[in-house]
């Protein structure tokens, strides 16, 4: 097929063990899936359910951070207050639609690090103003991803350690066990709203301790049995 203009190739994230890629489809996101962080946004996690919202899924908007390396991300217009937010990212890996809570892992490929990188002043304005938020969180270099492991090597990821560092510092630290829904539940909810299809990502939460970054600071995050992701802002 021709195109009337250049078309661009999809995203492809590296797999563990793989020299054949994961293609990006789709990229969700949980909004406020651990209750601290929840809490820290002045929500009540008892009132309100996680909500999903989406990231764009091109070339531009993603950076994939390979462990031993570094990443960069160029710090982006319209804004002063650049956000972290350190995830688990789920790999969907077969096609469903109204997906049984009981039957979700199933759908899963694989697991890697992430940061959902958030303008949070645009953010914060968009709310007041009762806008989309869309801007604040699909931009240019806002989605970061590491090195995809299949479930068949990373098992379960319904428990375990999160962490971020920031300079050396520990800013987030939780464990995946703390998650409002789990990750069944989110497969279960999110493709009662859309089919779900291999090469869509699932960013499930952020835990408590989001913050700012500035030009010169380095994030380095874990999560137990993946491979570590290193971004700095240049």
């Amino acid at each position: 097929m021709s195109y009337v203009v250049e078309v661009a190739e999809r995203v492809a994230v590296p797999v563990v063990g793989e020299e054949a890629k994961y293609p990006v489809r789709r990229v969700y996101c949980v909004g406020r899936n651990y209750a601290s962080h929840a809490r820290e946004m002045g929500a009540d996690p008892d009132k309100e359910p996680p909500f999903f919202f989406s990231k764009a899924n091109d070339q531009e908007s993603f950076v994939i951070a390979k462990e031993g390396t570094i990443a960069t991300i160029q710090y982006p217009s319209k804004t002063s207050n650049l956000h972290y937010e350190f995830e688990l990212v789920v790999a969907i890996g077969k096609q469903g639609k109204h997906i049984p809570v009981a039957q979700a892992e199933d759908y899963i490929y694989g697991f890697a690090a992430g940061l959902d990188m958030t303008r949070r002043d645009l953010q914060n304005d968009f709310k007041k103003g009762g806008k989309p938020w869309e801007m604040a969180k699909a931009f240019d270099q806002a989605a970061v991803i590491g090195e995809i492991s299949p479930k068949a090597l990373a098992g379960s990821k319904n428990a375990g350690k999160i962490e971020l560092q920031l300079n050396g510092d520990t800013v987030q630290e939780a464990d995946l066990n703390e998650l409002i829904w789990n990750l069944s539940e989110v497969i279960s909810r999110l493709s009662e709203y859309v089919e779900l299809h291999p090469g869509d990502l699932i960013y499930t939460g952020t835990p408590e301790g989001v913050g700012a970054v500035k030009p010169g600071d380095v994030m380095v995050g874990s999560i137990e049995g993946l491979k570590s992701i290193q971004v700095k802002v240049p």
